[in-house]
């Protein structure tokens, strides 16, 4: 029986809606829980699932993807037959452009596909927080002889207009696909997870490729295949979340330390894998406070940690409070200060006695107010806060900001500071 050996995770996207947090990184580097990124969520269910031939289709901001990445060791790809390869278009070349789209991004690097002579080709987003295995859906693909397969979950039906509604009757067939509807019929959503015959989805790929059109599967390629080929729905129980907004982003963080966490990272028969950062291990000082947190090694805390999550090295000085948070490694937040509901990325320097993420005023973000209005403020790869200052909600603090950039003591909710403009607006 034919079986699928080669997965292509699709990475490149722009990741407009998670703000700052991808304004320098790819979205499937973002990242996440802790110690991961977010693409480790496809490549872990990947190895687990068997499959160790790996294409990672990536195009926008790459260099922190791929450093992440590497030669594939964290994940056992480092194979001398298979393993995991990036695969980036190079504008100018005679075979190859700037990717289109997703299907585009799949139809330039066809060769490989052909080099593997797969029959069956496993296509995954990289931008997803999930636990699968994916063979039961291999083998139901196969049974059935399906042209396409296509895993769906349920989602409350109001959040279901930012992803792909699949129709499927009572025998998991599917019989319409409609993508990013402003009113959804049901919350029956695609998960970016498909299993294609490969001659058939080479076929609708040729022809998209010649048409004008947005060279996207959920747009093109799956209405194309449903209208005229065998494509089946395969339902997936478990926990899956889409990280295309800040807001899901921030959400499927705080889900790690609930009580009883809906995806408990530290699950014994599904590991997820990443590489390891060389820090000492975690320190908490006599006079810190730490509930419903996950604190990662290299931490230092001192202060009070309230469910939130603590990157690697970073460091909560005495008296300073956190809660609801997310803080990203090597960060520092100084004495006396304060986070509620704040994002920090990478290396930012909060002096003491700051607020941030304070009051009751929920106006939503000047410059993003469909990315910033749920109480959320966001701060910048190695922006620094100045001591005293205080930061309302809703607010977007650029990256590599100083103290010299914020034109006063306050940041009204709402706010944005960039370093171009040097107020706050």
């Amino acid at each position: 029986m034919s079986f699928v050996s080669y997965a292509m995770i699709l990475a490149g996207g722009l990741g407009s809606r998670l703000c700052i947090l991808s304004e320098k990184r790819a979205k499937p580097a973002v990242p996440f829980g802790g110690k991961y990124r977010i693409i480790d969520f496809s490549l872990s269910n990947c190895v687990n699932s068997g499959i160790f031939d790996v294409g990672i289709l990536t195009q926008y901001r790459p260099l922190s993807l791929r450093d992440h990445i590497g030669i594939g060791r964290a994940w056992d790809l480092d194979r001398k037959r298979g393993g995991v390869e990036l695969l980036q278009p190079f504008q100018g070349w005679a075979e190859t452009d700037w990717y289109r789209g997703t299907a585009d991004a799949i139809h330039q690097n066809w060769t490989r596909v052909e080099e593997r002579e797969a029959e069956h080709l496993l296509v995954l987003s990289g931008d997803h927080v999930y636990r699968m295995d994916y063979r039961p859906m291999i083998e139901a693909h196969l049974a059935r002889g399906a042209d396409a397969t296509v895993a769906y979950t349920e989602v409350p039906k109001e959040e279901a207009r930012g992803f792909g509604i699949v129709d499927v009757d009572r025998e998991d067939r599917v019989q319409g696909f409609l993508e990013k509807p402003a009113s959804p019929p049901a919350g029956t959503v695609s998960m970016g997870v498909y299993v294609f015959r490969t001659a058939a989805l080479h076929a609708v790929l040729r022809e998209d490729a010649e048409r004008d059109s947005a060279h996207d599967f959920g747009k093109n390629i799956l209405p194309t295949m449903v209208r005229s080929g065998r494509v089946l729905g395969f339902r997936h129980e478990g926990y899956w979340q889409d990280i295309g907004t800040l807001d899901s982003y921030y959400r499927a963080n705080l889900d790690l330390v609930k009580p009883d966490p809906p995806f408990p990272l530290e699950d014994p028969r599904w590991h997820v894998f990443t590489p390891s950062t060389e820090f000492p291990p975690a320190r908490i000082g006599g006079r810190a406070e730490v509930r419903s947190s996950i604190v990662t090694h290299g931490t230092i805390v001192n202060g009070i940690v309230e469910r939130s999550v603590l990157f690697p090295g970073a460091v909560v000085e005495e008296g300073a409070v956190v809660r609801d948070s997310i803080v990203m490694g090597e960060t520092w937040i100084g004495p006396q200060a304060a986070l509620d509901q704040v994002i920090l990325d990478k290396r930012v320097h909060v002096g003491p006695r700051a607020r941030v993420g304070f009051g009751t005023d929920r106006t939503p973000n000047r410059s993003c107010p469909e990315h910033l209005s749920s109480g959320l403020t966001i701060v910048g790869k190695e922006a620094r806060i100045p001591e005293g200052v205080t930061i309302g909600r809703n607010c977007r603090i650029s990256a590599n900001l100083i103290e010299e950039d914020f034109p006063g003591d306050t940041i009204p909710s709402g706010g944005v500071l960039e370093r171009e403009l040097n107020v706050a607006h």
